[in-house]
């Protein structure tokens, strides 16, 4: 019976998720590791491979265990690094909600709580103060939600998640004003 209490708080105070480097220099592969390692307290060796959109950089993915707020700690200690781009998932608990944190070197940090799909989840706080911002332009609440939603940064990384060998380089084009 202990070890079924034992086994249940363990289960509880533990949370679970994926960590995916989208590029990162391979200078700063071992300050990564370190970064996941720390907060999971194991060692952490994934097995990096070239990112095909920029040559030079690498990728990774893990699947992690540790205490809730690994994904935060995690994001917190890796965000700001220069061509670093990433993501890291925590699955829900019972004692806590899953979210998914996405960093870009443009745009920085976001955080998003998620449901058991991986779809995001605004509350209902984001979604008044989304309809209070646009109440004199109630054409910009659609833009106003997909802000909320982190589109930005799913537009910045998607082309990163879906890289394949021999994908083009990735250039940022000026955006062109219409006259």
């Amino acid at each position: 019976m202990a070890s079924a209490t034992a086994s249940a708080r363990f289960e509880s105070s533990n949370a679970t998720g994926v960590f995916f480097v989208h590029s990162c220099p391979p200078a700063l592969v071992a300050q990564v590791e370190w970064a996941l390692a720390r907060e999971i307290d194991q060692l952490v060796k994934p097995h990096w491979s070239p990112q095909p959109l920029q040559q030079g950089l690498l990728r990774a993915t893990v699947d992690w265990c540790g205490p809730v707020g690994t994904a935060a700690a995690v994001a917190s200690s890796l965000f700001g690094w220069q061509q670093l781009r990433f993501e890291i998932t925590e699955d829900a608990t019972a004692h806590s909600d899953s979210g998914r944190w996405m960093h870009t070197p443009t745009l920085g940090i976001f955080h998003l709580r998620t449901d058991a799909a991986g779809n995001g989840l605004l509350s209902e706080q984001t979604i008044r103060a989304a309809i209070a911002h646009t109440a004199a332009r109630p054409d910009r609440l659609a833009s106003a939600l997909t802000r909320a939603l982190g589109d930005a940064w799913d537009r910045e990384l998607e082309p990163y998640r879906v890289a394949e060998e021999g994908d083009a380089t990735i250039f940022e084009l000026p955006r062109l004003g219409v006259g």
